[in-house]
């Protein structure tokens, strides 16, 4: 698998609803050191995230337009738009997606996030 095909498939994994419930497999894919900046430009770190995702209603997601760019050997920079859809209700957000993943010893871990809400 080439390493754009990995971080989609890590990106993609992070939006299914029973690892957005798992805090064992949260831990793994998100760094200790991580960082998002929210739409509303409120910047939160990995407890933040783990905590909300958890709670967090279901939702389901549509990736587009994936694109990565290699930063280094061990630091990829994935670009996306997503869709989603908060279940049960009639509510669905498009958003573009910006995430830097970095190799540490090994495994692969997403250390920054940000979503951008697309207003039409």
């Amino acid at each position: 698998m080439d390493i754009s095909a990995l971080i989609e498939a890590l990106e993609l994994e992070l939006l299914q609803p029973e690892v957005r419930k798992s805090e064992d497999r949260l831990n793994e894919l998100i760094a200790d050191d991580f960082v998002e900046i929210g739409t509303s430009g409120k910047r939160f770190n990995k407890r933040d995230v783990i905590d909300k995702l958890i709670e967090q209603e279901k939702r389901t997601f549509t990736i587009k337009n994936f694109n990565t760019i290699e930063i280094s050997a061990d630091t990829i920079l994935a670009t996306y738009e997503v869709q989603i859809e908060i279940l049960n209700t009639s509510l669905t957000i498009d958003s573009f997606r910006t995430s830097i993943w970095k190799n540490k010893d090994g495994r692969w871990q997403i250390v920054f996030h940000q979503g951008m809400e697309k207003k039409y």
